[in-house]
């Protein structure tokens, strides 16, 4: 059974590493290795792989564009630094061995290796680091004036509105992280117990399911946290003055 705490390795001094943890830590190292290789062999006349990425990121941008307009410049790198990493992270969850190869203490069973999304303090920085990093480009893009003026106004329906609205950034953190870990969570359990009982193709369709749900996960939050910097970003002049 998939515990719902991530289960402690080892600590370093006071810092505890969890087995999510180091599966961050991978997905790290290998956004890092593909990006340094792919600086180090870009082409003119691309190969295949090449290609496939510029497509990708063509579509991808295409997309920003489309919703963001003149902000697509700005959001398009965090769109794609969530898309790409919560990807990487769900579809390498995948691969054998996570959540199935670990230690004994006494009775209790701790792997190894298990997908960061399926820890809620993984979950819920993301969420944080993409409000935080929405309010900032809100603040660069329209002033501090312009950004406090959607939250606070003399006018009382307009000050009704705006706490609405503060109050909406509290559920939006809570809503982008519940969101990828329960789906995440939920599949690993799922894995696991399939896993567990049965071994070579049963799990196939499963494991199948699951890339797609990694793929659409990560896409639903990249794209709410796109969503989310093309309004914040856009001046608040609707309905009047503040």
């Amino acid at each position: 059974m998939v515990a719902l705490a991530p289960e402690i390795l080892f600590h370093i001094g006071p810092l505890p590493i969890t087995n999510t943890l180091v599966e961050t830590f991978i997905v790290d190292a290998l956004i890092i290795t593909g990006v340094v290789y792919l600086n180090k062999h870009l082409k003119k006349i691309p190969g295949l792989f090449q290609n496939i990425l510029e497509i990708a990121i063509d579509g991808l941008y295409g997309l920003t564009e489309t919703v963001s307009g003149k902000n697509a410049m700005k959001i398009f790198p965090w769109f794609m630094s969530f898309f790409v990493f919560i990807l990487l992270s769900n579809w390498l969850g995948l691969f054998p061995g996570f959540g199935t190869i670990g230690i004994n203490r006494g009775e209790e069973f701790v792997p190894i290796l298990r997908s960061a999304a399926s820890d809620i303090n993984t979950t819920l920085a993301f969420a944080l680091i993409a409000t935080v990093a929405t309010h900032v480009l809100a603040v660069r893009s329209v002033g501090i004036k312009g950004h406090l003026a959607r939250y606070f106004s003399l006018n009382p329906i307009l000050l009704f509105v705006g706490l609405l609205e503060i109050l909406s950034i509290f559920t939006n953190i809570i809503s982008l992280s519940f969101r990828l870990f329960g789906n995440i969570f939920a599949g690993d359990v799922v894995l696991t117990t399939i896993s567990g009982m049965f071994a070579f193709f049963l799990p196939l369709p499963f494991m199948a399911l699951e890339m797609i749900v990694g793929l659409v996960q990560a896409l639903v939050f990249a794209m709410l946290t796109m969503a989310f910097m093309s309004i914040l970003m856009t001046p608040h002049n609707e309905g009047g003055e503040h």
